[in-house]
């Protein structure tokens, strides 16, 4: 029986399609900026985000770096939501990279309150306070269940920014699941923002990449800081052309991820909490409203063929994307309502044994 895999959606494979189009890829040296399949790439992205122009980098964790690294310098702060990808899971990257201070603070997590909540947290002048250069959001949102940042918070925060002279970066490593779930284009979410960041090797299911948009003279820049951190890959073009294929031909499918989603969600509500219902895009967090260790859970689900990850807190992570289809998701919600009442009745069992 084939494992369900619901840890990520990074956990796609390419296509046959993909596979065939990555291998009559065009390709040249990208250092030189001659590889024409990743110029197609740039310029695809950065006119699907409005912006003047685009950078393919390795990874959405180094598209964020770059970000920081060409707007904000040694010792300067960056206000950022405290359940970020970036401060959770990018390893300290700003302390070393571009030496930032990062000021975490409940951003997205309070929505309705994001402007009451980026004025309290606004430094004084005096000089012995770091110098604040910008603020990171992330859209949608990885540890809230897939959150979608709303458009006018977005622009309220972006004006908020550029009254002060600081960038907004936006981490929209799944910015695609935001504009395919509400119809807004990915251009009027990055409009705000001073540079984006978007991942092709999540819900789109291209093997490898992300792109960074923003002005020229920044991508520019961050083209420079690409190669310092060893990101300049010559022949990306087989690369980029799994991105291009993915733009194309995977775009409308989240949908159907979105869907799985809702449907695994409510399906195993009568036994677990569901931190959105229904949730907003392709992430669903949940846990038994009976308490079922965390680990436990995980391991036993995985000896019935099915992999889910921790998330925050006490939250499983289930995740859907473009390698599991209707039936699997039906057989892992039936699998993980099957394995909770298992565990049910061996704790009661225990507890009851003289």
């Amino acid at each position: 029986m084939k494992l369900i895999d619901l840890r990520s959606d990074t956990v796609t494979v390419p296509t046959d399609a993909m596979r065939r189009a990555i291998a009559r890829a065009d390709v040249g040296d990208d250092v030189f900026g001659e590889d024409p399949t990743t110029n197609c790439l740039e310029e695809t992205v950065a006119g699907l985000l409005g912006k003047e122009s685009a950078l393919f980098v390795p990874s959405g964790t180094m598209g964020n770096q770059l970000a920081l690294a060409v707007q904000a310098g040694a010792g300067d702060e960056v206000i950022v939501d405290s359940e970020s990808h970036i401060v959770h899971y990018e390893t300290g990257a700003p302390s070393l990279i571009s030496r930032v201070q990062l000021r975490p603070i409940p951003l997205q997590g309070k929505v309705q309150d994001l402007l009451s909540v980026l004025n309290n947290a606004e430094r004084p002048g005096q000089y012995y306070y770091p110098r604040t250069r910008g603020v990171c959001v992330e859209n949608t949102h990885n540890r809230h269940s897939g959150a979608i940042l709303p458009l006018e918070m977005l622009r309220e925060v972006g004006q908020w920014c550029a009254q002060r002279g600081y960038f907004l970066h936006c981490d929209g490593a799944r910015l695609w699941n935001a504009s395919i779930a509400t119809g807004i284009t990915p251009a009027e979410y990055a409009a705000p923002c001073t540079t984006v960041m978007v991942c092709l090797s999540k819900g789109l299911g291209a093997p490898v990449g992300s792109v960074l948009v923003g002005s020229r003279e920044l991508i520019t820049e961050a083209r420079r800081w690409r190669k310092m951190l060893g990101g300049g890959m010559r022949q990306t073009g087989i690369l980029a052309a799994a991105g291009l294929y993915a733009l194309e031909h995977h775009l409308p499918l989240l949908r159907d991820d979105h869907r799985r989603a809702q449907e695994f969600a409510a399906s195993i509500s009568s036994e677990c909490e569901v931190f959105f219902d229904p949730p907003p895009t392709n992430i669903v967090l949940f846990r038994p409203r009976r308490t079922i260790g965390q680990e436990m859970l995980i391991t036993v689900l995985v000896q019935h063929g099915v992999f889910v990850s921790p998330g925050p807190a006490n939250w499983l992570r289930a995740v859907f994307h473009l390698g599991i289809d209707d039936e699997q998701t039906d057989r892992a919600a039936t699998i993980l309502l099957n394995v909770l009442s298992r565990l049910t009745k061996s704790a009661t069992i225990m507890r009851n044994s003289p």
